[in-house]
């Protein structure tokens, strides 16, 4: 989304016209169905506008995002919320019946923070996008991805700092040993870069 702002006119005619002829949507994510694999589902706030604000809002999409995504999917993985995007690692059988799932989570959040912050009408989240895992490392890769996005944002100093994450559920069933040897084992790199072309 980012690099597509900095395009010129001929750029953006050619990127859009490269997603059509491989079939994509024009601008938004295609989510296409693959039964059963653990994605990476990342949702951002119109904008990237830090709109979950504060700890109790925070706290809250915490709690409706886990939910929601228990009742359509297998258990989640990992997960991240942060103040204008999440991320959550998880199974999906059915990605027309999770889509649907998210974007009744989309809308129901959207309706309750523009309530609460008298903006009646205000767009708060922009979609969302999912890749699926392509091998072990990649699934292992991206827990620790999630696990290191408040850092990377620069929003804690440590991991297990951030409230609103599975950091938390590892460090108590798996130990910090266990993280540390999996962030030396598969590290992050450059992960998450590009997302957007």
């Amino acid at each position: 989304m980012y690099d597509y702002r900095r395009m010129t006119p001929e750029e953006r005619r050619a990127i859009v016209a490269d997603r059509l002829n491989r079939g994509f949507p024009r601008h938004s994510p295609p989510h296409l169905e693959v039964p059963g694999e653990f994605r990476i589902v990342s949702g951002t706030c119109f904008e990237h506008r830090k709109l979950l604000n504060s700890h109790k809002r925070l706290g809250w999409f915490e709690e409706q995002l886990l939910n929601a995504v228990a009742e359509v999917s297998a258990p989640y993985a990992a997960w991240c919320v942060l103040p204008n995007h999440y991320h959550v690692l998880v199974k999906i059988a059915d990605m027309k019946v999770f889509s649907k799932c998210i974007g009744q989570l989309h809308g129901r959040s959207s309706f309750q923070m523009n309530r609460d912050d008298d903006t009646r009408g205000r767009q708060v989240w922009h979609r969302f996008q999912d890749r699926c895992m392509r091998s072990e490392g990649h699934y292992h890769t991206t827990l620790n991805y999630i696990h290191n996005n408040p850092r990377k944002h620069g929003y804690v100093e440590k991991w297990q700092d951030w409230p609103f994450s599975s950091v938390h559920w590892y460090l108590a069933t798996k130990g910090r040993d266990w993280l540390r040897d999996l962030w030396l084992s598969h590290p992050v790199f450059d992960y998450g870069e590009k997302w957007d072309l």
